[in-house]
């Protein structure tokens, strides 16, 4: 049973899954490509104006032929829906049929049960008798305690049986079940010690032993009778129980999977009602569509919302499925469970069976030796009678007893005595009577056997009656459940609107953020550069700071530097001073010297000129010594005079250096302060136009949002007219043109703005550098700034996803709540029937007769069980129902975080807005400051310049602030370079982006060309074929109406009129065929279009795929790890404190158990010394315990109402199951189905063949009755040329016998008709081209011809008539010939007309197939892409099996985690277990100081029940956490069966499409071959009607000589008759045929009427629709025109842009060439500076050197100079040595103005001249050059003697390498060049800088050495003064003069001042 109950359901639901996930996954597939078509409606309308119309009329049939389809498949699925409702029924059938053999089976066990029990009771009562006899044999004392325990023994056994049915749950009635049958075995056994007891006293107070073991034997064996019975009515009553409840348990099952297919079926009922509603509105939207074009626009916005609708509900639709296909995985888990255990149990139930069946036969064994024992001898008769004494009186103990019993007991108890009283009477010879109470006893039996049968009946009868209404309740519920799941899915549509709503939001939130960000960036770049700009000023200001405070600081040293020369003057006079104090002591030492010579002198002459004169000469000799040392101390004091003179001219000098040097510095201050005050006016400015920049900005930016608010209002106007593919053109040119007009005009301004600014600066580039870069950190930063807003963005839309799946969730639970609550209604319902039952049975049971009770008790305890479930289920279902309100609050608290985060974002995009904005400005504040800069430049370089004139002139002491402002210059030039290169790649992505754009307008331009074009070629086509068909037909008809005027008879016309209206149906047929082919190759064409687009579409889905499949990879790969590593994490940490806890705990009871120990070793009365405290704590935590064990009996419970819901979710899955099997079916069926249409239309077509083949054998024979219709007329003409006889030879031949032979006749009549046959066998030669089948009717002629001899002899007088006739009749044949040849001549034509037409209609065939073949293309190129779609739907199903991998990774942990969880409990077990042992010890401890062991005993039973309990908690949990994982694992396994499935369903759906593009591909074909057949089958009729009007004619001719010959040739009647009879059977046939033609003819003639009436109405329609489109082309043409003349417009715009742009390009190149020439000259300005710098260090240290000091050699020259010149220009010299010792000029002139004698007697007294002893000093020799230029002036002279005096070189000096500074490489190499040279060369000097500083290296400020060694050997270049210096003088140093000045030049410079 079993396992076809198993077959049964896999069966049935195989088959409901496949049919329904068929026509689900066929109904799918049809909505997404209906909606697919709907969504390309719009694009397809891109073709020409022409093609409009059969777009639209092809979208039309398209709509329509969806609308068919979806149609027959909504009436397959109803059809399928019948027959699912059927094999439900089928199966309720059959499980009612089980359910009923399952209920008479229980039945059966119950009534078995009872009887068991009954004879339980019965032995029971026995035993009591025994009991009692034995009592009354031995002593009195022993009757007590035998009652005591039989009146114990039986409300023990109530009780368990009470208890047995009222346990709540299944595994408890399990547990209970084992230890009841626990506890009957050991009170059989009991019992059997008992009575084995009893019989031993009975035997031994008997006084014959053979009796007693007799006796004792017969016990013996009934109560081993008794125990095989006792135990086979227990494993009876086990396995029945178990039994009743698996099949309550599947009985549930079922009844659950019923109602929900019935449920799920209503379901798919109402889908599909709301299906067909759509269907019917899209259908009413296609009518319209049809009927007129201006509702096209509304009925595409009518469609829209229905195809959203749809989409939702195809979604809605999935989800369900998905939700089904787990709730069937579910249900297939635990039916396999059931049907486990259905097989298990009918293991159990069949080795019963075969127990029992041993048992039986063992019986008849034991009844057997029982009568073997009976045959007792009679010797024991008395002992035996004394027996039955005293087993009638425990009888009537016994009675008393039993009368408190059930009406049971007493019946089993009379058995039992009919039993026994027949042992006693065969013993008494009175057996008769025992055998006769036994029947009695049977019959009362069977009676009462037959009474409870009865009432099993009519339990059953209301067992039925009660299932028929909770039937009837669970199809209430299930209408009310179907109510709440449309009000569901309303809401889930409403919610599906509202989300479509939300993600439109989100878009336009999107773009607005988007346009947001760049007006953000803008004004973030402006502010960044109005930063950048104020930054510069803060610069500049601080560098005028720096630079006031340096000039500061040198004014200070100055001034220190004047005290400390001032010091040195006082100082030098004070030695002037001194000095002179010496000169004149000295003069006076000399004058006392002098006076003392003399006095010697005098001394010697007068006194001493005796002494000799050796003494004498050696004192002069010392004398003169004295006196050559004092002149030359004289010389030294005079040379140092001299020099402190020189010295103070200097200090002078540099006093009015330094005055100098102050005046400058202010004004340099006054320059700084005006400077100062420019850049701050200029910063206002700069303010102020910044300012109106931004006014300007503004109102640019107000005009474009008017511009596109225009945009948008012609946007939405051109939305508003129809939905063409000109309109859509329209509005792209719109766009585009309006775009272009933004770009156009930008540009404009941009090109201005460039102009002006190289008007105005042609240097501005160079130092927009340094903002470019800004610019471009600024836009790097902007984009990190994007990226992390679109990072943000995807977060974001993660966020939305997130939160639309928790709210599926939400809506999910929302339908379990609902569905639990009506499941709780349903229940309560059954709650109150039940107790109405319960009350109900309680009547019955007080009314019924006792025998009942326990079938009612037992259905009270069934029912309380259920009562118990169904309150548990209500709990649960609260449960639920608050955590899903906790959910929908967290929902709403999440979307309100999401309301949140879109308004900080739409904030965010605001400031981004705003900083866009600032960047913008900032960039143009940028440009103007890098403007002022570049002005700025210049005018430093003018002031370099300025300043090296200057200096040219005037030594400059400190030029360090000069050269401060060059290099921030430079700085500022390096930037610019930089800001430049920037500009110029700006400019080169701008000219780029202009010269894409150009490219895109011209592609469009010519795109726009080859549309019109195509139109123009296509309409002129069509024009100019119809045209040539028109003048064809025009022509044909012509020579028609030719031919209709031509022949003269009747017969000719109407027969040409015929051939008018064949030829016109023909033409109108001809035309139908044109216009057929010309919309075929329109919709070709559309087909066309549509397959681009969808491969377009295609593609797209791909890539989208491809980057979903990434997405999917990637969060894949992120998600489920950290969830599972953090639950494992707690759980081990969980473990480790429960690992603490029971060590602790075992340390506590260790230790109680030492105390314990050591009480026990201790005496009792130290046991006191323990403190009660800790005993209180040790009970408090028992409490504890208990409640923990509370909590896990609640766990239990909770786990037990979880196993319960997975078992509901396995039903759903099963149902699931069942449908897709029944999906799948149903596929199958579709393609049985298709397959039978193929060959059905297989055999349509060749059938068709063969009536083409029937109609060709018809055509033949009609072509065989005609050739025998010309033949018999030849015939006949023949025989009316023969019937012309001569009457002579008649007459001379009367005499002669009639034998002559035949050939005689013909013989004698050749020579009158031989021109008559010539004639005749020339028409039969004319005849006989046409004819086939002659031969024939040539026989009949000959029978004829003989015929004709026979009567020849009675018809000779009427030989003359017939000659005439036969003249008429030759002149009749000539007319007739004519005819035909006319006839043939127009057939002929017609022919050739025909052939055209065919070759015409063969050209368009083949262009039709052409266009099919690219249809055929583009259907392959779209299956590639389906293949490559496929492929990507395999990469993502092995993602989704990646992730499925990770979800049983995920499912393992979990499982992990649940072992861990599980070790937990346990610990916490062995914790609780320590715990309670514990507070047992403590519970010792204190028994022993109260004395009480009782106590103790109870505590430490308490403990063991408690472990027990626990233990047995643990095996529950463990075997419920085992099921939990087969489910999980089982479900697991279905879901893998559901891909499969779906795998499957999708081949399937492949298939079929594959089948009916074949299909469709064979009708095509079919068509095609069937318009070839009906083409042949028209020509074939054509020429029937020529053959049967040439057949009338004849038939005429024929009949009128037939008729003539008839009245004159009486004699031929018989023959004729002969012929009239043929002919009159050809005429039938002819009639025949004519009728049929008739009728055909009528058809043709209705067919052309429709078909005119037709051509008319579409005539109408297109040239109405003709004008339209032909007044919307001239408008189009107009517009493009317009556009045209824009786009030339706009080309030469951006020709003048790009001139502009080469102009701006030309321009940079050559500020590119100033900035390398203005860095040349700053690298030369900085050359110069430094030479300043040495020049400055130099003089400093010339000063420095020289002061004090005079040459004494330029002295010494000086003064032979001023001898040597003429008397007139002396006082040149004069003023010249004056200067040189820095006399003043008004003093000199008051020297000079004095008499020359004073100046000259000044000198020569001043330099000693005069004076006896003084020696000239030694002229220096005149060279030959200065011989001659006595003559010249002393200033030339002085220049050149200077000039060949400062010849003499000296070694170089030594410096140590602390002293050395090191040398530039600029002063060393190149000092002589000019500065012109400098200017010129840009790449002179300078160019070589070395960072590295190396101190033999200079820097820039470093001082030209005073030798240069180039310099020694090149010759009077340089200064005398900057030549080395001699020895005389070892501190002197030469002027300061710069190394690259001439000496001529530095002497003049000397002489002007």
């Amino acid at each position: 049973m079993a396992s076809w109950l198993g077959g049964l359901g896999a069966g049935l639901g195989q088959s409901l899954v496949g049919q329904v996930g068929g026509s689900l996954s066929t109904l799918t597939g049809q909505i997404s490509s209906f909606t697919k078509d709907m969504l390309l409606e719009g694009t397809e309308e891109a073709g020409g104006a022409a093609t409009d119309f059969s777009v639209s009329n092809s979208n039309l049939r398209d709509v329509e032929n969806i609308h068919a389809t979806l149609r027959s498949e909504n009436e397959r699925l109803r059809k399928v829906c019948n027959d699912l409702e059927e094999k439900h029924e089928a199966a309720e059938l059959q499980i009612k049929q089980q359910s009923a053999e399952y209920r008479n089976q229980l039945q059966q066990k119950e009534v078995e049960i009872s009887h068991l029990k009954a004879r339980q009771n019965a032995l029971q009562e026995q035993l009591q008798k025994v009991q009692s006899a034995a009592q009354s044999a031995q002593l009195g004392a022993a009757v007590l305690p035998s009652t005591t325990t039989s009146a114990s023994f039986v409300p023990v056994v109530r009780h368990g049986s009470s208890n047995f049915q009222g346990d709540d749950m299944d595994f408890g009635d399990i547990i209970w079940s084992q230890q009841e049958i626990n506890r009957l075995s050991n009170e059989v056994s009991r019992l059997e010690s008992e009575v084995d007891h009893w019989k031993k006293s009975a035997q031994f107070s008997k006084p014959q032993g053979a009796s007693n073991t007799d006796q004792n034997e017969i016990y013996t064996l009934q109560n081993i009778i008794r125990e095989l019975k006792q135990n086979l009515s227990q494993e009876i009553d086990e396995h029945q129980h178990e039994l009743s409840v698996l099949q309550d348990a599947h009985q549930r099952k079922l009844a659950e999977i019923s109602r929900r297919h019935r449920e799920e079926l209503s379901e798919y009922e109402e889908r599909i009602e709301e299906l067909e509603d759509q269907l019917q509105k899209v259908g009413g939207a296609g009518a319209n569509i049809s009927s007129k074009d201006s509702l096209q626009s509304h009925t595409s916005d009518s469609t829209a919302p229905s195809l959203k609708e749809l989409e939702d509900k195809v979604r809605s639709l999935n989800q369900k499925l998905s939700s089904a296909e787990e709730e069937r995985n579910t249900i297939s888990k635990e039916l396999e469970l059931v049907k486990t255990e259905k097989s298990q149990v009918m293991q159990e139930y069949e080795r019963l069976k075969s127990e029992f069946s041993i048992l039986q036969s063992s019986l008849p064994e034991e009844q057997a030796d029982l009568k073997t024992q009976v045959e007792v001898p009679k010797d024991a008769a008395e002992s035996q009678q004394a027996e039955v004494l005293r087993l009638q009186q425990a009888l009537l103990d016994a009675e008393n007893e039993i009368k408190r019993l059930k009406t049971s007991d007493q019946e089993r108890f009379q058995k039992e005595t009919a039993r026994l009283q027949p042992q006693c009477d065969n013993s008494t010879h009175i057996s008769t009577e025992g055998q006769n109470m036994e029947v009695n006893q049977l019959r009362q039996n069977l009676e009462k056997k037959q009474q409870e049968f009865n009432e099993s009946v009519a339990e059953k009868d209301m067992l039925i009656i009660e299932l028929e209404e909770l039937d009837k309740q669970n199809q209430e519920a299930t209408q009310h459940m179907i109510i709440l799941k449309e009000q569901l899915a309303k809401q889930n549509v409403e919610a599906a609107n509202a989300i479509n709503q939300l993600k439109l939001d989100r878009d336009s939130e999107k773009r607005k953020t988007s346009e947001l960000e760049t007006v953000k960036l803008e004004m973030s770049k402006e502010l960044e550069v109005q930063r950048e700009k104020l930054n510069q000023c803060t610069f500049a200001l601080n560098d005028l700071h720096m630079t006031k405070q340096h000039l500061e600081n040198k004014i200070k040293e100055l001034k220190e530097q004047l005290k400390t020369s001032q010091d040195c003057n006082s100082k030098n006079k004070w030695e002037l001073v001194e000095l002179k104090k010496q000169l004149m002591e000295r003069e006076e030492e000399f004058s006392a010297l002098q006076n003392e010579l003399t006095k010697i002198n005098q001394e010697s002459n007068s006194s001493h000129q005796n002494v000799s004169s050796k003494e004498r000469e050696v004192e002069m000799l010392r004398l003169n010594e004295q006196i050559s040392e004092n002149k030359l101390k004289n010389t030294d004091l005079e040379k140092s005079i001299l020099d402190l003179q020189l010295q103070k001219e200097k200090l002078h000098i540099a006093c009015e250096e330094l005055k100098q040097q102050l005046q400058e510095a202010n004004s340099e201050k006054n320059k700084i302060a005006f400077e100062k005050d420019t850049m701050l006016e200029a910063l206002k400015t700069e303010k102020v136009w910044l300012e109106s920049e931004l006014s300007q900005t503004e109102s640019r930016l107000l005009e474009q949002a008017h511009k596109y608010e225009q945009t948008i209002e012609e946007l939405s106007n051109a939305r508003n007219m129809n939905t063409t593919a000109l309109q859509f053109e329209h509005e792209r040119l719109v766009k585009l043109s309006q775009e272009r007009d933004f770009e156009i005009a930008e540009l404009k301004r941009t090109i201005e703005q460039m102009e002006t600014d190289h008007e105005e600066t042609k240097e501005m580039l160079t130092t927009s550098l340094a903002g470019q870069k800004q610019l471009t950190e600024l836009i790097k930063e902007k984009e990190v700034f994007v990226e992390k807003f679109k990072t943000r963005i995807s977060e974001l839309e993660q966020q939305h996803e997130s939160y639309m799946k928790d709210f599926k969730k939400t809506e999910f639970l929302k339908q379990n709540l609902e569905e639990k609550e009506r499941s709780l209604s349903a229940m309560k319902e059954e709650n109150n029937h039940l107790k109405e039952e319960i009350e109900r049975l309680k009547d019955q049971q007080s009314r019924s007769p006792p025998l009942a009770e326990p079938k009612t008790l037992d259905i009270i305890t069934e029912l309380e069980a259920e009562i118990t479930q169904l309150t548990v289920l209500k709990n649960n279902l609260e449960e639920e129902v608050k955590h899903n309100k906790g959910t929908l609050e967290d929902q709403s608290k999440k979307t309100a975080q999401l309301q949140q985060s879109l308004q900080e974002y739409k904030k965010e995009i605001e400031e981004s807005k705003f900083q866009h904005e600032q960047t913008n400005t900032t960039y143009k504040q940028v440009c103007l400051e890098k403007d002022e800069e570049i002005k700025n430049l210049q005018r430093t370089i003018e002031q370099i310049k300025t300043q090296l004139h200057n200096q040219r002139q005037v030594i400059q002491p400190d030029p360090s602030d000069l050269f401060q402002e060059t290099k921030v210059q430079t700085l500022n030039g390096e930037n610019g370079n930089e800001k430049h290169d920037l500009s110029k790649v700006e400019i080169e992505r701008l000219v780029k982006g202009i010269k894409e754009r150009e490219m895109e307008i011209k592609l469009l331009n010519e795109k726009n060309i080859s549309l019109s074009r195509q139109i123009d070629q296509l309409s002129k086509y069509d024009v100019g074929k119809l045209t040539q068909i028109i003048q064809e037909k025009n022509l044909e008809i012509q020579a028609l109406h030719a031919s209709v005027s031509s022949p003269p008879y009747r017969q000719d016309v109407l027969y040409l009129q015929q051939q008018l209206q064949a030829y016109a149906m023909e033409r109108e047929q001809v035309l139908a065929v044109l216009s057929e082919k010309t919309r075929e190759n329109s919709q070709l064409k559309t087909d066309y279009h549509k397959m681009m687009d969808i491969v377009a579409a295609k593609e797209a889905a791909l890539k989208k795929l491809q980057e979903e499949n990434q997405k999917l990879a990637n969060e894949f790969e992120n998600s489920s790890q950290d969830m599972s590593r953090e639950t494992i994490k707690n759980l081990s940490r969980i473990i480790r404190e429960k690992d603490i806890e029971i060590d602790a705990l075992s340390q506590k009871c260790q230790t109680l158990l030492t105390v314990l120990q050591t009480t026990n070793m201790d005496s009792g009365s130290e046991l006191g010394g323990i403190n009660s405290n800790q005993f209180e704590e040790l009970l408090q935590e028992r409490d504890k315990l208990k409640q923990q064990v509370k909590k896990m009996e609640e766990w239990k419970q909770q786990v037990m109402t979880t196993v319960q819901n997975m078992q509901r979710e396995s039903a759903h899955l099963q149902e699931e199951l069942q449908r897709l099997q029944a999906q799948i079916l149903a596929d199958s069926e579709n393609n049985s189905q298709l397959q039978i249409e193929y060959n059905g239309l297989i055999q349509g077509y060749e059938q068709n063949e063969k009536k083409l083949k029937t109609f060709s054998h018809e055509l033949a024979q009609v072509q065989h009755s005609i050739g025998e219709l010309n033949n018999t007329k030849d015939f006949i003409l023949g025989k009316l040329d023969v019937v012309t006889p001569s009457l002579p030879v008649s007459s001379s031949t009367n005499g002669q016998p009639v034998d002559i032979p035949s050939n005689a006749v013909p013989q004698m009549l050749t020579s009158e008709s031989k021109p008559v046959n010539e004639e005749l066998e020339h028409i039969k030669k004319t005849l006989q081209e046409k004819d086939a089948i002659i031969r024939t009717l040539q026989e009949n002629n000959q029978r004829l011809s003989d015929s004709m001899a026979t009567s020849s002899e009675m018809e000779r007088k009427g030989q003359g008539e017939s000659d005439l006739e036969m003249k008429h009749l030759r002149e009749k044949c000539d007319v007739l010939q004519k005819s035909l040849r006319e006839k043939d001549l127009l057939i002929k034509s017609k022919s050739d007309q025909l052939v055209s037409l065919s070759e015409n209609l063969t050209n368009k065939e083949n262009e039709n197939e052409l266009l099919k073949q690219g249809v055929t293309n583009l259907k392959e190129r779209t299956l590639i892409l389906e293949m490559d779609i496929r492929k990507l739907k395999e990469e993502n199903d092995r993602v989704i099996a990646k992730c499925q991998e990770k979800e049983t990774e995920f499912r393992a942990l979990q499982e992990t985690n649940m072992q861990f969880s599980m070790m937990l409990r346990e610990k916490e077990f062995e914790s609780n277990s320590m715990k309670e042992k514990a507070l047992t010890f403590e519970k010792l401890l204190k028994e022993r100081e109260q004395g009480k062991a009782g106590e103790l005993n109870q505590l430490l039973n308490e403990a063991k029940s408690m472990q027990e309990k626990a233990v047995t908690f643990q095996q529950e949990r463990d075997r419920v956490m085992f099921a939990l994982k087969q489910k999980q694992m089982e479900t697991s396994a279905l879901q893998n069966e559901v891909q499969h499935l779906r795998e499957k369903e999708q081949r399937l759906n492949q298939e079929l499409e594959r089948l009916r593009n074949h299909l469709l591909e064979r009708e095509d074909t079919s068509t095609r071959e069937a318009l070839a057949a009906e083409d042949r089958e028209s020509k074939l009729k054509k020429k029937v009607q020529i053959l049967e009007e040439k057949l009338l004619s004849s038939s005429t001719a024929v009949e009128n000589a037939s008729h003539q010959a008839s009245m004159q040739v009486e004699s031929l009647q018989e023959q004729l008759n002969l012929v009239t009879r043929h002919r009159d059977e050809t005429i039938l046939q002819l009639t025949i045929s004519q009728d049929q033609v008739k009728q055909y003819a009528v058809s043709l003639a209705n067919l052309q009427m429709v078909l005119e009436q037709f051509q008319q109405e579409e005539k109408a329609m297109y040239s109405a629709e003709l004008q339209k489109h032909q007044r919307q082309t001239a408008e189009w043409k107009k517009k493009t025109e317009q556009l045209e003349g824009q786009v030339i417009s706009l080309q030469e715009s951006l020709e003048e842009a790009n001139e502009a742009l080469d102009s701006a390009s030309r321009l940079t190149e050559q500020l590119d060439l100033k900035e390398e020439q203005i860095e040349d000259l700053k690298r030369q300005g900085e050359i110069k500076q430094e030479m300043l710098e040495d020049a400055q260090n130099k003089l400093m240290n010339l000063i420095n050197s020289t002061e004090g000091k005079v040459d004494k050699v330029l002295m010494r020259n000086l003064f032979i100079g001023h001898f040597h010149t003429p008397k007139n220009k002396r006082h040149e010299v004069l003023r010249l040595m004056g200067s040189i010792l820095g006399i003043n000029k008004d003093e000199l002139e008051q020297l000079l103005s004095e008499d020359q004698k004073g100046v000259t007697r000044w000198v020569t007294g001043w330099f000693g001249g005069g004076s006896p002893g003084s020696k000239s000093v030694p002229n220096t020799p005149l060279r030959p050059t200065h011989q001659s230029i006595f003559n010249s002036s002393f200033s030339e002279l002085f220049v050149k003697f200077l000039e060949t005096e400062s010849r003499p070189t000296l070694p170089l000096p030594k410096l140590s390498v602390h002293d050395m500074k090191p040398l530039g490489a600029t002063g060393i190499g190149k000092p002589n060049l000019s500065p012109s040279m400098n200017v010129t060369d840009p790449t002179g000097l300078g160019t070589s800088r070395r960072p590295d500083a190396n101190p033999f290296l200079a820097p820039r400020s470093a001082a030209v050495p005073l030798i240069t060694p180039t310099s020694l050997g090149t010759g009077g270049s340089g200064h005398l003064l900057m030549k080395p210096i001699s020895d005389a003088l070892p501190t002197f140093t030469p002027l300061p003069v710069a190394p690259d000045a001439s000496a001529g030049a530095v002497l003049k410079d000397l002489l002007k001042q």
